[in-house]
């Protein structure tokens, strides 16, 4: 995966999972990757979106439809249930920090600065 698509795919994550969590079950077997964005802005355009979408479907689900089994299938064939709000822990939260822990190595490797991610990081001078 290049850096692109490594950075798209973050800044999609949220909204797409939440999307696909809606649903009683996503067939992987008919998955695509996500694009890949040219600039900075629409990475940081796609994440503000993305973010808005996960919060609004999110938001909306009431306990009954969080606690019911969501399903991964591929090409018909439980490989994954669980209940939809484990779903988004497990995949949508822990999934997106592994991207991140991914982007930020990128990063690393092209001697560009680690953003702030959990408070900040060991290229931000605290004393500037």
């Amino acid at each position: 995966m290049s850096l692109g698509q490594l950075a798209t795919h973050v800044a999609t994550l949220p909204g797409g999972l939440a999307q696909i969590l809606m649903n009683d079950s996503f067939d992987i077997a008919g998955a695509r990757p996500s694009g890949e964005a040219t600039s900075s802005a629409e990475l940081v355009s796609s994440l503000k979106e993305s973010v808005l979408t996960a919060r609004r479907l999110i938001g909306s689900l009431d306990d009954r439809k969080a606690m019911s089994n969501w399903k991964m299938v591929n090409g018909g064939k439980d490989i994954l249930v669980m209940p939809r709000i484990a779903m988004i822990r497990y995949v949508m939260l822990n999934h997106w920090y592994h991207h991140r822990g991914q982007l930020s190595v990128y990063l690393r490797l092209l001697n560009v600065p680690i953003p702030s991610i959990y408070g900040p990081s060991a290229d931000e001078n605290p004393f500037k």
